[in-house]
């Protein structure tokens, strides 16, 4: 009685995993396809103005592939780019002034704002910093983009002939991250996976849904968008301050859309393990808004999601289960199959698709991990800075 018990539980958990991943397949906004590009979009008859804003801490080693392609950007209009020394130590600044002394392209300003005052993250002080800059010239739109991400000659074009055309006040890009270590390969597509999970990205552009992101290393933001959010003093404080610009864009009657990129890629390495785990980690728990509730089911979703079909697999096989081993193959196979066009955007080999369950295991301990030092009090540790707690920050209003 107790063993048939024991075989009933297997197979029912097993079908729970199933209809979630049927649930996930249908219901999900088609989260697992690759073809949310750039919206349709047409040249403007008159082009508008644009500040580009980098924020940039200690980026000597990536720098040199990234803003010559920014100051080579073939924008009809006028454009200027804005690069925040965040407190840099390896000599980004000056590093930046000579990669502009040599390229000739458009005109670049290095400026540093000093330490970020008390409930200010140190990225979104540099971001103010540089937006108070960019109002002298009374830009149309802003260019929020990372110091490690290489744009193609027409990148700045295309994103604001596609807010133009669909009225959009934020067209933000998911950039290609880079992919060429092991690690990389285990885990970086299963980054972009995983959060188009969580904000599907067909829905974003909807009128009236209430999903909302941003990928913060390529962000065109109308200026107007910008002064009626607050942007960015309304979310000084946000460690995943992509998805939070976008929240406080659409409460301010924005529009937004977000998509993957075709030619907008970030060059900062990867190579080990640890330095996977600390980029995830640090905002992992953020993501769930610190609640121990919400921690305490994303574990169990992670577990009865993506482990418990393998282990269905293998525990039915051992045990003669057949319908376990059905069962829970039938899941392993949906998830395989959501998983194979992640794997073709980034030209990664197939095979890693049945191995998502291992990645997704190394996610569940590294959002644990984020949750341990949260409540150790290290908070979210990023580029030799650790920011405040939520609950330790003042509200200056």
């Amino acid at each position: 009685m107790g063993q048939t018990a024991r075989v009933s539980a297997v197979v029912w958990t097993a079908a729970g995993s199933l209809l979630a991943w049927v649930w996930l397949l249908l219901g999900q906004g088609f989260f697992w396809r690759t073809d949310v590009r750039l919206p349709p979009r047409r040249e403007p008859d008159a082009w508008p103005s644009v500040c580009v804003v980098v924020p940039a801490r200690d980026e000597a080693a990536v720098l040199p592939a990234a803003l010559p392609s920014l100051l080579r950007q073939d924008y009809p209009g006028r454009a200027e780019v804005f690069l925040v020394d965040d407190g840099s130590t390896d000599g980004t600044g000056d590093l930046a002034r000579e990669l502009a002394r040599g390229d000739g392209g458009l005109p670049l300003t290095v400026s540093s704002p000093g330490e970020p005052p008390a409930g200010w993250t140190g990225k979104l002080w540099a971001v103010r910093h540089g937006i108070g800059l960019a109002r002298a010239r009374d830009p149309e739109y802003l260019l929020l983009t990372d110091a490690d991400i290489a744009h193609a000659p027409d990148s700045l074009r295309e994103l604001v002939a596609a807010a133009r055309a669909g009225g959009f006040d934020v067209v933000s890009q998911m950039a290609r991250l880079r992919v060429e270590s092991t690690w990389e390969r285990f885990v970086v597509p299963a980054f972009v996976y995983f959060f188009a999970q969580l904000y599907p990205f067909r829905r974003i552009g909807r009128k009236g849904t209430r999903t909302v992101a941003a990928a913060g290393g390529c962000v065109l933001l109308r200026t107007d968008a910008a002064e009626r959010a607050r942007i960015p003093d309304a979310i000084r404080h946000a460690v995943i301050d992509d998805v939070a610009l976008a929240r406080a864009v659409k409460r301010g009657g924005g529009r937004v859309w977000l998509g993957l990129a075709d030619r907008v890629d970030s060059v900062r390495p990867y190579p080990r393990l640890g330095d996977l785990w600390r980029m995830v980690s640090r905002s992992a728990y953020a993501q769930l808004r610190h609640n121990p509730l919400l921690l305490a089911g994303t574990v169990a979703g992670l577990a009865l999601v993506y482990l418990v079909p393998p282990t269905a697999v293998v525990g039915g096989l051992v045990a003669g289960n057949a319908a376990a081993a059905v069962v829970g193959g039938s899941a392993w196979l949906v998830m395989t199959g959501t998983y194979v066009p992640m794997l073709r955007y980034y030209r990664q080999p197939l095979w890693l698709a049945p191995l998502l369950p291992f990645t997704a295991f190394l996610y569940l301990l590294m959002t644990v991990d984020s949750a341990v030092r949260h409540y150790q009090g290290r908070g979210a540790a990023w580029k030799g800075r650790t920011y405040a707690r939520p609950d330790a920050v003042p509200d200056e209003g």
